[in-house]
């Protein structure tokens, strides 16, 4: 019995470590080098890139807003490239607005490897890449797609914490922390220790003054809508929601949900 008991807590030790050890390889999923904006749609988009503080050079996609207008910055999920958003971005380009696919390091071709410490790098290379423009923050939306919904509540709150907040903030799929993620998936090990890129907005989205909506499908998997719904709740006012009955994790954009974020951005925009 004794050896039995030993067996298994040997095996389940084995598993937390191999888990730990891979941990970064089942979060990112990174896309090769992607198709050109033509052949995904979207020729007005061109390819740009945008230098981080720690030396990396990466390629984005990039469209500037029509007059009066702002510009989305898209800081997509943990799974392919800009080119899997292009669809999303053709969307609000009809509407005048100006789309920036951020891409990270080691997705689409770019040099580096994910982790949480790095796309926070990268969204402030794009951000001064946006400025650089001569769209500062009272002409960005800040963009998060599952994953990219970490990257998204820390930039918005950084740029909080400096009092000149963004026009607005949209949280497609988000999460409270990565943790609470593993932790729902990985119910027999302690996930919440283990995890090491942790992107926790839940701690700091009380903190962000802008307006904000979050879109989240009821039928979530992957993130499952409770997540989105303690961070709603854990968010400050001006915030509104809008949770999709029926939808998964990546077909959001079967519903209106496109339609509902520009609707939210025009009421947002106004009430500046």
């Amino acid at each position: 019995m004794i050896s039995i008991v030993s067996s298994l807590l040997g095996a389940y030790l084995v598993f937390v470590i191999a888990l730990f050890a891979l941990q970064r390889s089942m979060i990112y999923h990174p896309g090769s080098a992607p198709p050109s904006p033509t052949q995904m749609r979207v020729p007005e988009m061109k390819v740009v890139s945008a230098s981080t503080a720690d030396g990396l050079e990466l390629s984005g996609w990039f469209a500037p807003p029509k007059p009066e207008k702002p510009l989305i910055v898209l800081f997509h999920g943990n799974a392919g490239s800009v080119a899997d958003r292009a669809f999303k971005a053709r969307r609000y380009m009809d509407w005048g607005y100006g789309v920036l696919l951020a891409e990270y390091r080691g997705f689409g071709g770019n040099p580096g490897n994910p982790s949480e410490e790095g796309l926070y790098a990268d969204a402030r290379a794009w951000l001064k890449f946006a400025d650089d423009q001569g769209l500062g923050p009272d002409n960005l939306v800040i963009y998060g797609e599952s994953l990219g919904s970490g990257p998204a509540v820390r930039m918005a709150w950084e740029f909080a914490k400096q009092n000149t907040p963004v026009a607005a903030l949209v949280l497609d799929a988000p999460y409270t922390a990565l943790a609470d993620v593993a932790q729902h998936h990985y119910p027999i090990v302690p996930a919440q220790w283990l995890v090491r890129d942790r992107f926790n907005s839940a701690a700091i989205i009380s903190e962000i003054n802008t307006p904000l909506i979050i879109v989240h499908g009821t039928l979530d998997g992957t993130v499952p809508v409770k997540f989105g719904q303690a961070l709603f709740n854990a968010a400050s006012e001006p915030k509104t929601a809008h949770w999709i009955k029926l939808a998964g994790h990546n077909n959001l954009y079967d519903s209106p949900a496109a339609e509902v974020i520009d609707g939210f951005l025009a009421r947002a925009l106004a009430a500046r």
